[in-house]
């Protein structure tokens, strides 16, 4: 029997007044606007503060989205590690073009970054594996990413298989490493009343500068 399935959620609605957004206030470059509201959002108490989407394509336009942790962002670029045979993995390998979201409620802001995604240096990744806890290690070796499994267990006997192994020591497994995001358009977003939001963009434009604007809500 067909089941019929209707949740309205019209009735969810809230007015934004935590703050604006105008183009004689914020940064001339987006990594230091970028940063200015990163360290806001550090002390409002997120319980993941690094969260973020990325969202890829692959070769036939199929987009997908997941949710990592930033580990690091500087003037080039933003930063996350993941098992480089992964959907994700994949789809950069068949397009490097991806797309970052930050959302953070509290504040009533989004970020948006759109950019081209490459592979870490090796060094820089081997780096960053050796400072996780010898658990989350373990993990990265037990677990072939976005593949099919039969049931939990192949991950536990994984798990135990390479905690044996590798008791003390644990080396990077040679399809786990770092993307880099450089990015050639950024979207900064805050909440207003009457769902007249502010949108300030910035688009890399020749000379390695940045074009801004304001969009409409």
């Amino acid at each position: 029997m067909e089941e019929h399935f209707h949740k309205n959620l019209s009735h969810l609605r809230r007015d934004y007044a935590k703050g604006d957004l105008h183009k004689h206030q914020i940064a001339a470059n987006p990594f230091t606007q970028f940063s200015q509201w990163f360290q806001e959002m550090q002390q409002a108490g997120f319980v993941e503060p690094n969260a973020m989407f990325v969202a890829t394509v692959n070769a036939a336009g199929q987009p997908s989205m997941r949710t990592v942790l930033l580990k690091e962002f500087t003037a080039e670029g933003f930063v996350f590690y993941t098992n480089q045979h992964s959907r994700k993995g994949k789809d950069i390998a068949e397009n490097d073009q991806v797309a970052l979201l930050f959302y953070w409620d509290k504040l009533e802001q989004q970020i948006r970054i759109e950019g081209k995604a490459s592979i870490f240096p090796e060094q820089k990744a081997e780096a960053y594996f050796n400072s996780r806890p010898w658990g989350s290690k373990i993990g990265a070796w037990a677990s072939p990413q976005s593949e099919k499994i039969h049931t939990r267990e192949v991950l536990e006997e994984n798990y135990m298989r390479y905690a044996k192994q590798f008791p003390h020591e644990v080396p990077k497994p040679p399809h786990w490493g770092g993307y880099l995001v450089k990015p050639y358009y950024f979207e900064f977003w805050q909440g207003r009343s009457n769902r007249l939001h502010d949108r300030i963009s910035y688009t890399l434009a020749g000379n390695n500068t940045w074009e801004i604007v304001r969009l409409a809500p």
